[in-house]
């Protein structure tokens, strides 16, 4: 068919519908096989959608419409894709030095090309615009060297770069780069309010924390434990450790593995509910909660139970880079058995963290803080952590709950215990 209909892909087992984010080619225009055409937003990632023909572009979606999986969004005439390239090899062939005047054709095609900016030009890409948003530099004031003039995730990288090594000095009057947050009133008294639509993870999220709180019986409990032992490991054996994995000894590290061998010995912790079944899980996917420009994330790391440290510091190294730049896979973004979640690393001292659908538990660790405690009938300064499990007390029991934090925390206090697996 000279018409071929491009319509939104399935995404996924739960992914049901996406929001058309933006268009990065103009309606009318004639684009290449594999070229990007659009980005398109689902609940757990943004993801670029590209032409299965060659052809003429006509658009059907607008930027903001929700879509469903298997609704049209653009049509692509290969017939004008055709009577293009029949133009282009008639005009060479009417010259009067036929054999030598075909070859200048390409780049001829080339130039005009490269003329006339593309629709992308000044547009960055999601890893990009976060680049900038987080160095402070304006799209505007980066060239794009992508597709059509398109502002690569490198592109942003150096003009971060570029501003982070220029001397300081106070930005001209017409340099809007250092402009208070939308939040902030531009006058005194300003009473002006700015409406923006929830993008579709926000949503996601906003619905999956609802329902938590109404589809389970959520319960917290608490503790402290004292991170001595863990500083002290990490700081006697932290070089020796760069040194042969290449990657530092994290406290998340220590405390996944903890956490992992308790739960295979409660496994109705790591436990699911299931209409009228319980699932157990001979195995352990710790879903870490990372903060991203878009809202919260949380890819497992799976088989915790069988990973060295190392290897856990590495591919929480991995998940959390990808998920910055907005580059997760849905197969990376979906499981887990349990999770954690630190607040600490923003300042948090204490939290009563919600439970990750359909797990039953999740553990929150905190700032860790010098303070007086008791230690053998005397007063010492110790640092400390609280800790938080959350849980669903329709499959877990108050006892079973503090019993569990409390075993994480004797593995955490003794961490030789935890190493020679005790």
């Amino acid at each position: 068919m000279p018409v071929v209909e491009l319509k939104i892909p399935n995404l996924g087992e739960s992914i049901t519908s996406v929001t058309f984010s933006k268009w990065l080619k103009p309606n009318g225009a004639m684009v290449a096989m594999d070229e990007p055409l659009c980005e398109i937003e689902t609940e757990k990632a943004n993801q670029e959608l590209s032409a299965d023909s060659a052809g003429k572009l006509t658009w059907v979606a607008k930027e903001g419409d929700d879509l469903a999986v298997g609704a049209l969004f653009a049509t692509i005439d290969t017939d004008a894709a055709g009577a293009s390239a029949g133009t282009a090899v008639s005009t060479p062939a009417a010259a009067p030095a036929a054999p030598a005047t075909p070859a200048p054709a390409a780049p001829a095609v080339v130039e005009t090309a490269a003329a006339t900016p593309g629709y992308a030009a000044g547009h960055p890409s999601p890893a990009a615009a976060k680049i900038l948003t987080e160095g402070g530099v304006e799209p505007g004031a980066v060239s794009g060297t992508g597709k059509d003039g398109r502002i690569t995730k490198e592109d942003a990288q150096k003009a971060v770069e570029n501003k982070t090594q220029a001397p300081a000095t106070p930005p001209p009057a017409s340099a809007p780069a250092a402009t208070p947050a939308p939040q902030a009133p531009a006058v005194p008294f300003s009473r002006n309010e700015n409406r923006e639509r929830l993008s579709r993870m926000r949503r996601t999220i906003a619905k999956r924390l609802v329902s938590a709180k109404n589809n389970t019986a959520m319960l917290t409990t608490f503790n402290e434990v004292d991170m001595s032992g863990v500083m002290e490991l990490r700081e006697k054996y932290q070089d020796a450790f760069v040194k042969k994995y290449g990657i530092k000894l994290g406290f998340m590290s220590i405390f996944a593995r903890a956490c992992a061998k308790v739960l295979l010995e409660m496994p109705e912790v790591n436990a699911f509910i299931d209409g009228d079944d319980i699932i157990y899980h001979d195995y352990v996917d710790i879903s870490i909660a990372i903060s991203t420009p878009n809202g919260l994330v949380v890819p497992p790391i799976r088989n915790v139970e069988s990973l060295g440290f190392h290897e856990i510091e590495l591919k929480l190294k991995d998940l959390s880079g990808k998920a910055r730049d907005g580059k997760l896979s849905l197969e990376e973004m979906s499981g887990g058995t349990f999770t954690i979640t630190n607040g600490g690393i923003f300042g948090s001292l204490l939290s009563t963290p919600i439970i990750n659908e359909p797990q039953s538990a999740i553990l929150g660790m905190h700032a860790i803080k010098e303070r007086p405690v008791a230690v053998n009938g005397e007063v010492k300064i110790r640092p400390m952590m609280y800790l938080a499990l959350s849980y669903d007390h329709r499959i877990i029991d108050g006892a079973t709950s503090v019993t569990f934090l409390v075993k994480v925390k004797n593995l955490i206090e003794d961490p030789v215990s935890l190493l020679l697996d005790l």
